[in-house]
């Protein structure tokens, strides 16, 4: 359903009325195409603190040039070196004065250090960065987004800065994202990882659960526009869905319960090549107070979008089916995350897959070669949310920092990011794709 408060912010009387409100003024946010696939204007590369980071190279390769005497794109301000409270005061220096002018749908991307545990003035410092980026988010406006990426290599953080100082990442803000913290990045991670940089997921396998509509057929898209031969998966009742977005990608259709006993078994003698992708989309809703929720809608929900998970990870991980180098991306949510009225079933089962990424990652990446993070949508315009009631919607939707609901598009450029070859350093860690959401943000 289109958001015709947008429409009308986007007109002259609109933005006068709303302005003389107080009424939420969203901007219509730049996203990637064919057509326009960087960003437009120049790029700002800041320091704070003394950093021993050499992100020229990187950089330069984001697809933004300098900023001129043209419009500012996009800050990228280095904060790496902060490590006491004095230092925070560059971090002001830097950006106080460029803030108002970084265009609209642009972006500022803080780079901090990982906590150091043994100097707790580095560790306060660090943290303050947090605080500071998702209170700059809350109020820079006009579609512009504000993240934070901890790193220590330059060179591990490239397919993240790509992302993020791009389209590609209109409906992601406030997020703290950690790069090889918890490694030392590897040769693989630096390595070019394709000869056609469109297309980096050339000659991977992608199966995509609840593939047939939805999140789920846009983050197939995504895939196989980037490259991967795609496996459309969902349930028997679903079959022409499947076929339909299988045959457009390219691709090809499995049809299975995921939720039966054998599901992994099945997706394994399916891919006899084996899988290099894995993406857990497929989800169901059964909203109800606790107090009026019988125990088949308790137990349906954490079945579907918890157990099963959990099943087929492990027997796809056990068997070799997933390969090494491999990516898990699951489909949490900030209702898991946060909580929502009505949903403690669902927010109990997609609060589990966070508890499965942070515990899996780790193991995932020292055992089998796979890294395991997780998506986590906030309000997404879909049928589903086409269908909730009128003021319910506009509140999901004008809940956020960006003032508006975000696209399938949002959520599938996301995990086509962390499926990227290039992001090996990106593990455990659960993005939020919500627009900055007030609710648990």
């Amino acid at each position: 359903m289109a958001d015709r408060y947008l429409r009308l912010t986007g007109t002259a009387p609109g933005r006068f009325l709303t302005r003389r409100l107080g009424l939420p003024q969203p901007a219509a946010l730049t996203r990637w195409s064919a057509e326009r696939p960087a960003l437009d204007g120049g790029l700002l590369h800041l320091t704070a603190g003394r950093s021993a980071l050499d992100l020229a190279p990187v950089l330069a390769r984001t697809g933004i040039g300098p900023a001129g005497s043209g419009r500012t794109a996009a800050v990228v301000l280095d904060a790496t070196g902060v490590r006491d409270v004095e230092a925070l005061a560059e971090v002001h220096a830097a950006l106080h004065p460029v803030v108002r002018s970084v265009a609209s749908s642009g972006r500022v991307v803080v780079l901090g250090a990982p906590l150091d545990p043994a100097d707790h003035h580095q560790a306060a410092a660090q943290q303050a960065l947090e605080g500071f980026t998702r209170s700059l988010g809350k109020e820079i406006g006009r579609g512009r987004t504000v993240n934070l990426v901890r790193l220590t290599d330059a060179a591990a953080a490239e397919s993240t800065l790509r992302f993020l100082l791009s389209p590609k990442s209109a409906y992601v803000s406030g997020q703290v994202i950690e790069v090889g913290a918890d490694r030392e990045p590897t040769a693989a991670d630096r390595e070019p990882t394709s000869a056609d940089p469109d297309r980096p997921l050339s000659g991977r396998t992608a199966l995509v659960t609840g593939a047939a509509r939805g999140i789920g057929e846009a983050v197939a898209e995504t895939l196989a526009r980037d490259g991967a031969r795609v496996v459309v998966l969902d349930v028997p009742q679903a079959e022409q869905d499947a076929r339909r977005v299988a045959e457009r990608l390219g691709g090809s259709a499995l049809l299975l319960d995921m939720t039966s006993a054998d599901a992994g078994a099945r997706i394994a003698e399916a891919l006899p090549d084996g899988l290099d992708l894995l993406i857990h989309n497929a989800g169901i809703t059964r909203d109800r107070r606790l107090v009026n929720m019988p125990a088949e809608r308790w137990i349906s929900v954490l079945e579907v979008n918890l157990a099963s998970v959990l099943r087929t990870t492990d027997a796809l991980l056990k068997d070799g089916t997933l390969k090494r180098g491999g990516r898990i991306v699951a489909t949490a949510s900030i209702a898991g995350i946060a909580g929502n009225a009505g949903q403690t079933n669902y927010g109990a089962s997609k609060a589990g897959v966070v508890g499965l990424v942070r515990s899996l990652a780790p193991r995932a990446l020292d055992e089998h070669g796979v890294t395991v993070n997780a998506v986590a949508p906030g309000f997404i315009e879909t049928k589903m949310t086409a269908a909730v009631p009128l003021f319910i919607r506009e509140a999901g939707r004008r809940m956020n920092s960006l003032a508006q609901g975000g696209l399938p598009a949002d959520v599938a450029e996301t995990t086509a990011w962390l499926a990227h070859p290039a992001s090996g350093a990106v593990n455990g860690q659960v993005v939020r794709v919500c627009g900055q959401s007030l609710l648990g943000a």
